[in-house]
């Protein structure tokens, strides 16, 4: 019988099994939980997908968008309980594992192939 560490055991029952297959280059949308005062809601995040790193409960995304003009980077926590729900909106074919080129890039440039 193979002994389980307890710190293990925790991180496995705060695991979500209703997460979608995420890969580099896709477009999601991320409803990450805000509270303002005593008020909750979802407000919606979307963007590309530039990075992902799997630790296992500690496993993170970075999502790109353009804000206002602005470049805007978010590094979501999966398994948080302040994100909602994800959706896969598009799928692009990428060669890369990390996506920190279109940094550099501006408008049309930053297309990515489906």
């Amino acid at each position: 019988m193979k002994i389980i560490p307890l710190v293990q055991l925790i991180e496995n029952q705060q695991l979500k099994s209703n997460l979608p297959n995420i890969a580099i280059g896709d477009t999601v949308r991320v409803g990450v939980s805000i509270q303002e005062g005593k008020k909750e809601r979802v407000q919606p995040y979307e963007g590309t997908v530039i990075a992902q790193h799997k630790a296992g409960l500690n496993t993170t995304i970075t999502v790109r968008r353009i804000f206002q003009g602005v470049g805007v980077e978010r590094i979501l926590l999966l398994h948080s309980p302040s994100i909602q729900n994800i959706q896969v909106l598009r799928q692009a074919k990428v060669r890369k594992a990390k996506l920190y080129y279109l940094r550099d890039r501006v408008g049309k440039a930053t297309r990515l192939k489906s």
